[in-house]
């Protein structure tokens, strides 16, 4: 259980959780071996995690950047948000992705990735990020000169609202690093 203020959050199982959000539960045992701490805080709030979790699925479905890309995405916004838990998990899914562990070591300290497209993403990610939305027509240009499209603009949009939403709960929630998570803890370096 964590507690923020007066917040206490146990992380849900299967079988304490309420009963709206057991499915989902079900399906990320299934899916991943076990249930993810951020899944289990979320099944407090079932509406929460079916956004959360049928999000991820039609992203997945509907995507218009790779595996690969997308975990980049992740990553650069989850580097902006600070989140401890986010880079931890998504450093490990990217390297299921097999995704070069230079690349992957670029985005959790923040510094340029060794593939200028991948880079620009990186980059237009977390302008997206930092400025809530608000980007330049530069940056949107960089990203597009890359060989993005306007499509991926909007899948940037999506992607970081993703994080928004798990970023948050993890720092509210102070969601604990799964076991399976655990070789990539993450604290964001301050320089």
């Amino acid at each position: 259980m964590t507690t923020f203020g007066n917040l206490n959050y146990d992380v849900k199982t299967i079988e304490n959780a309420p009963e709206n959000s057991k499915s989902i539960l079900e399906a990320a045992k299934k899916t991943y071996g076990f249930v993810p701490n951020l899944l289990g805080t979320m099944a407090h709030h079932p509406a929460l995690l079916k956004n959360y979790w049928d999000g991820v699925a039609n992203l997945e479905t509907n995507s218009t950047l790779t595996a690969k890309e997308q975990q980049i995405a992740y990553l650069a916004a989850s580097y902006e948000n600070n989140c401890h838990y986010c880079m931890a998990a998504h450093t490990s899914i990217g390297q299921m992705h097999k995704i070069d562990q230079s690349i992957l070591d670029a985005l959790r300290t923040g510094t340029a990735i060794p593939d200028a497209k991948l880079e620009a993403l990186s980059q237009f990610v977390k302008s997206v990020t930092v400025s809530r939305g608000k980007v330049s027509e530069t940056d949107v240009e960089k990203f597009l000169s890359a060989g993005f499209t306007q499509e991926n603009v909007l899948e940037v949009i999506t992607i970081v609202s993703l994080k928004v939403m798990t970023n948050y709960i993890n720092f509210i929630a102070k969601t604990k690093v799964d076991t399976a998570f655990e070789p990539n803890a993450w604290e964001k370096l301050m320089i």
